[in-house]
């Protein structure tokens, strides 16, 4: 398994401490199981995100940008901030207690990752896969580069809302959420159409106006031109019923193919014009007429006032819309015409759809795998072509032939090689007995393609190294499911491309990590949290002071740390590496969010602290030179407490491996918690010390010891997956039997159910003395009696009264309190003065409360609970006398409300003997 590489961008937040916590425990899980594992490490260089943070820094710290450091510099400045951060990561995954295969540690720029990187490139251009065009790309101002669809955020607005944008000077905002109309002259006529536009600054770049053929309104102006108003282009009315409403609006729709998605499609079916508007920097160029050289928002503002100045305006409404966001910056994304390099998805997106369909490919949860064909089916061309300087350079060279054609937007003139003199080989051979230069593209490969090669460049490909042909295909892939289509189904399709096999056999994509109050992690919101910060504990104080140096706006800093104090007003508890990874298992599900409080992981951290208090007591209980018997094989001469937590301990070993195996994280946490914490301390290791004092048969003692024993070395290894840190040093505590030969619990081997361990008489016959426990405890709560409490049982058979009787001892020590407790025969009579609750139909509970209590207060007490016995009882009894009740109803749960009533029945008549006795005991005194 390959682990998700996270962006050098900074420290690792709590949802890469979610991917650690999930993929190693399913690690540890395998490699105790004495399956092979290989579990490797690596960073991710994130092209854009770490170009930003580095300018960012050297424009805060020294007023300088890139350009004026020059690439070669500014690159040797992002390597510097690269192995600052990376080192910072590797440190906290060990602090996470990732067991990495730490030597196959990998960085998606270093020379491994590069030649894959060329390799991919240079063989799907020559296959034809990678080409070149001028096509719209999602258009980032504030970064000058281009990004995929997947990168853009939308930001939702209900109606007319003032933004901000970045490069724009502070405290100017512009209008968004409205509709524009305004009106277009016809030539050679008074007439005007009217259109509508949420981005006016684009009407400069209008090539045409489409309406529907069969709208009655626009017949006559079929062919017909308008004329633009500030540029004096010619623009015809077109029809086009694929793109038109007529109901909508005017039903008159403005084209400005080379600035919006769905008019670029309309440019290409009727061979508009297109034109574009943008210089690279957000101003408008010279095809903006008079409006060239202003910034694009503030062309909105002025065509407005133009066109009002000209009688065209019509007026302003609000609408809802949604905004393209690039995420790194906060600009407004612009459709924009530029020369790229694409990838034709469709053909490998259809061996991926066909691995998920025929189950080479298991996408879990049913959710995800919706997802993925939801996308695939509807897939793209991948732009791969960034303006950036820190990534992979794109391995392409324009062929500058002298005398020839300079067009860089046509692929014909391009090679691609590995190197440049391999680059210049191939133009040899492309363009025999010409001269040339050659010129490497500038621009680098979107990150998300590098890592797409990840599960198996990490492993020496293109090279058939010895781990590609062992470990590939790799067995799981485990991530968040936001990252489906960044990162996943791009190794799917890229992998199948280049290998020839699915990368992986199952995708696991657990839920994203949300604060306490549902909100997405964000450092302007100050509720990203520092893995370590749980680990170590960290005062509010010092979380305000991590925004010292940072990056962000002062008033985001001031929000950040109000939103702090609020969430953290005491600061962060010491929790300790293994309650946060055990907490964020618990949390795992199948849903698409978890919404986390820290304090939960206060809570297990208390968990860790009772497993340590309760395996060194049960040491103490072992005493000094105990020897653990050569294998952990029943003697038959076992105790029923012993016999019922063997068992349990069988059932907790099937559940945790059995969740293990589906992925269900909280089952398998739930069921090893539920062991330790309710059945092996608060039962088992109360139960027996009475059994363990010194004064005890010594027989039974042994017997309860090596019982003892064989819990804490199984449970401290069903544990061990998901709190390796605290399970590692109270296993080296424990004496070893002669069979056990690790030297480490990591690598010990894994609980399995036994045979002989099953037994579920013995569970059916100590959940009896534990409903009695239960009992006892409520009744002695209910009638304030909590010291010196006497108990008595009522039994119904000499079996249960033989059973109460053997284990009394041990019902005394659960019973906080209690002084005593006497099974009674079946003939025998309970003593006056006892408050009753009924047991079951074997057994009653009887708590001796003469002179201690109320008896007409308790006769009343008692006869609400016979009213309520009754009419349960009552409830049920109807239930079976519908007609056909034996035909229509399973015989399970006919022998269930049986069972019940018979329940019913003889808590009622326990219950109406404790009133009698209430009453002889009223008459007495």
């Amino acid at each position: 398994m390959v682990t998700p590489p996270p962006n050098v961008t900074g420290k690792l937040h709590i949802g890469h401490a979610m991917f650690v916590a999930i993929q190693d425990s399913i690690v540890r899980w395998n490699r105790m199981r004495g399956i092979t594992t290989l579990f490797v490490p690596g960073s991710d260089h994130a092209g854009i995100s770490t170009q930003v943070v580095v300018e960012k820094q050297l424009w805060n710290k020294e007023k300088l940008t890139r350009h004026d450091l020059g690439r070669e510099a500014f690159v040797d400045r992002v390597w510097e901030y690269k192995h600052e951060y990376a080192g910072t990561i590797m440190k906290q995954f060990r602090r996470l207690g990732a067991s990495y295969d730490w030597p196959r540690e990998r960085f998606s720029l270093d020379d491994m990752l590069t030649r894959a990187t060329r390799e991919t490139f240079v063989r799907m251009f020559n296959d034809g896969i990678i080409y070149r065009s001028s096509r719209l790309v999602n258009w980032c101002h504030h970064m000058n580069t281009a990004l995929s669809t997947l990168e853009v955020e939308n930001l939702e607005l209900a109606g007319s809302t003032m933004l901000s944008i970045p490069g724009y000077p502070a405290g100017e905002k512009f209008e968004f959420g409205v509709m524009i109309h305004f009106a277009y002259l016809v030539e050679e006529s008074d007439e005007r159409i009217i259109v509508a536009t949420t981005r006016i600054e684009t009407m400069l770049g209008d090539t045409a106006i489409a309406v529907h053929p069969d709208d009655e309104r626009y017949k006559h102006l079929h062919g017909k031109f308008v004329r633009h108003p500030f540029v004096g282009r010619r623009i015809p009315i077109i029809t086009d019923a694929e793109c038109v409403d007529m109901s909508f609006g005017t039903g008159a729709v403005k084209m400005t193919p080379a600035h919006d998605y769905n008019d670029y499609n309309v440019g290409k079916r009727h061979n508009l014009e297109f034109i574009n508007l943008l210089n690279e920097d957000g101003t408008y160029n010279e095809n903006a007429g008079p409006y060239n050289g202003m910034l694009r928002f503030h062309v909105r503002k002025q065509i407005i006032e133009d066109l009002k100045a000209k009688g065209l305006y019509i007026d302003t409404v609000s609408n809802p819309m949604s905004v393209p966001i690039c995420p790194k910056s906060n600009d407004i994304i612009e459709p924009l015409m530029k020369p790229q390099w694409w990838i034709k998805s469709k053909q490998l997106a259809e061996p991926a759809m066909q691995a998920a369909r025929d189950g080479r490919l298991e996408i879990a949860p049913v959710t995800s795998e919706m997802d993925w064909f939801r996308w695939l089916e509807n897939i793209n061309d991948w732009c791969i072509s960034r303006q950036l300087w820190w990534g992979h350079r794109i391995p392409a060279y324009f062929v500058r032939i002298a005398g020839g054609s300079d067009d860089s937007c046509d692929g014909n003139n391009w090679v691609a090689g590995h190197s440049e003199a391999d680059a210049r080989k191939r133009a040899e051979e492309k363009f025999p007995g010409v001269e040339f230069e050659l010129e490497q593209d500038p621009d680098v490969l979107d990150t998300w393609f590098s890592s797409g090669l990840w599960p198996f460049a990490v492993l020496g490909w293109p090279e058939n190294t010895d781990d590609f042909k062992k470990y590939y295909p790799t067995s799981l892939l485990e991530t968040g499911w936001d990252i489906l289509f960044f990162w996943v189904a791009r190794m799917v399709m890229l992998g199948m491309y280049l290998t020839g096999e699915v990368p992986f056999r199952k995708v696991f994509c657990h839920a994203l990590v949300r604060d306490a109050q549902g909100r997405k992690m964000s450092k302007s919101l100050g509720n990203v949290i520092d893995p370590i910060d749980v680990i170590d504990g960290i005062s509010l104080e010092k979380l305000h002071s991590r925004f010292e140096g940072s990056n962000l706006d002062p008033r985001e800093i001031k929000k950040a740390m109000a939103g702090q104090t609020k969430d953290y007003p005491d600061g962060i508890p010491e929790c300790g590496t293994d309650a946060l990874r055990f907490t964020l298992c618990a949390y795992t599900s199948s849903g698409r969010d978890m919404n986390l409080n820290v304090m939960r992981v206060d809570g297990y951290r208390k968990f860790c602290n009772k497993l340590w208090n309760a395996t060194r007591f049960a040491l103490m209980k072992l005493g000094e030179g105990f020897v653990p018997t050569p294998d952990a094989a029943l003697t038959g001469h076992e105790s029923l407490a012993e016999r019922w937590i063997l068992h349990r301990l069988n059932i907790a070993a099937r559940d945790v491996s059995a969740a293990l195996a589906d992925m269900n994280f909280m089952v398998a946490t739930t069921a090893v918690h539920k062991f330790w914490l309710y059945e092996l301390c608060d039962v088992y290791i109360e139960y027996i010390k009475p059994i363990t004092t010194p004064e005890a048969d010594p027989a039974a003692r042994r017997s309860a010891q090596q019982t003892l024993y064989t819990c804490l070395d199984q449970g401290l290894k069903l544990l061990h997956p998901f709190m390796p840190f605290v399970t590692e040093e109270l296993w080296q505590r424990l004496p070893r039997r002669a069979s056990e030969t690790s030297p480490s619990i990591s690598i010990s081997a894994y609980p399995e159910p036994r045979g002989d361990y099953e037994n579920s008489q013995a569970e059916a016959e100590f959940e009896l003395i534990m409903s009695i426990v239960r009992a006892g405890r409520s009744l002695a709560a209910d009638y304030n009696v909590l010291s010196k409490s006497t108990f008595f049982i009522s039994n119904a058979s000499e079996a249960s009264h033989a059973l109460v009787s053997a284990q009394a001892d041990g019902i005394v020590t659960l019973i906080k309190g209690c002084q005593s407790v006497t099974s009674l025969a079946p003939e025998e009579a309970v003593p006056a003065g006892c408050a009753v609750v009924s047991v079951s139909e074997e057994a009653a509970m009887h708590l001796l409360v003469r002179g201690q209590v109320d008896i007409d207060q308790e006769i009343v007490k008692i006869e609400k609970k016979v009213a309520k016995a009754a009419g349960m009882k009552d409830g049920l009894v109807a239930k079976t006398k519908v007609p056909n009740y034996e035909a229509n109803v399973p015989e399970e749960v006919r022998e269930t409300n049986a069972s019940k009533i018979g329940d019913y029945e003889a808590e009622i008549s326990v219950l109406q003997k404790a009133i009698e006795t209430f009453l002889t005991l009223k008459g007495a005194n």
